[in-house]
């Protein structure tokens, strides 16, 4: 990839970035332990997410260059949560505000990026604000497109990571904030097992119920998009480890045998783009 075009970071820059996020986060401490709770999740949700796009990046062959601008998008990605859950005590979007333009208005207003290069700039924040979208957008740069699908990609294998614990800890432990307010009941909606069967993305909106929001995770394997993604989630057992906590259902175990058929069809027969073809 061609990092004159499409800008470049520094390591120097980076930390500099890294600087910023730990000042951004202090301007939140509060007193309230629900809210230092949440804050806290969302801290170490960002560095693993940096360390995940790191791995996938590293299978990738990726440059120094690219890996220190897919970095700093991990970092700031979810940035607009902390202002989000310490005004309005929720990480649901439709109950609050669109997090990825908080996080967008929180880079801009604070300076975030200031000294990177235009076009890292520009990378940066169309990352964060298509990281939660249905859809990028079909008119962006390929560059545009090949970053926002690496953080994409990241931030579904650190959530995998956190929900397939959190579904096994004891229910003093649980919190309101990781499930969206949805309740725990047992019923799992019709829409969202015939969205599955058709091997399609679930909508937000579409959600009833705890196990609905379980399954529109597993369904997140139809939006990946790199091999190494692919096989960390199978290595990983993720999707193994929530299936565990649906209902017994012959349409959830059908759904659930087409997601492992799909993840080792990409897995085997996926190609790596080289970063030479992407500018």
């Amino acid at each position: 990839m061609d990092l004159k075009r499409n800008g470049c970071i520094s390591d120097a820059q980076l930390i500099d970035l890294k600087n910023w996020f730990s000042r951004h986060v202090r301007s939140f401490d509060t007193p309230d332990p629900l809210v230092r709770q949440a804050l806290a999740l969302k801290v170490d949700h960002s560095l693993r997410v940096c360390d995940e796009i790191l791995n996938i990046g590293g299978k990738l062959a990726l440059g120094d260059g690219e890996m220190r601008l897919a970095e700093a998008m991990a970092l700031v990605h979810d940035i607009g949560r902390f202002k989000q859950y310490y005004h309005y005590k929720t990480f649901v979007d439709k109950k609050s505000a669109d997090h990825a333009q908080l996080g967008v208005a929180a880079l801009r207003d604070g300076n975030a990026l200031a000294g990177i290069d235009d076009g890292a700039r520009d990378l940066i924040m169309k990352a964060v604000s298509y990281h939660n979208r249905l859809h990028i957008p079909e008119d962006e740069s390929p560059a545009c497109v090949f970053f926002t699908k690496l953080l994409r990609d990241a931030d579904k294998l650190d959530i995998f990571h956190l929900v397939s614990t959190y579904y096994y800890v004891p229910d003093s432990e649980r919190s309101a904030a990781v499930e969206l307010d949805l309740p725990d009941a047992p019923e799992v909606s019709d829409e969202i097992l015939a969205t599955l069967l058709a091997r399609k993305m679930v909508r937000m909106e579409q959600l009833r119920t705890l196990n609905d929001f379980k399954l529109l995770q597993m369904a997140w394997v139809y939006d990946l998009n790199f091999p190494p993604t692919f096989q960390f989630v199978y290595q990983r057992k993720y999707l193994e480890r929530i299936r565990d906590v649906l209902p017994a259902s012959d349409r959830i175990d059908k759904i659930y045998a087409g997601l492992i058929s799909y993840l080792k069809e990409n897995i085997e027969f996926r190609k790596v783009p080289a970063p030479s073809s992407r500018s």
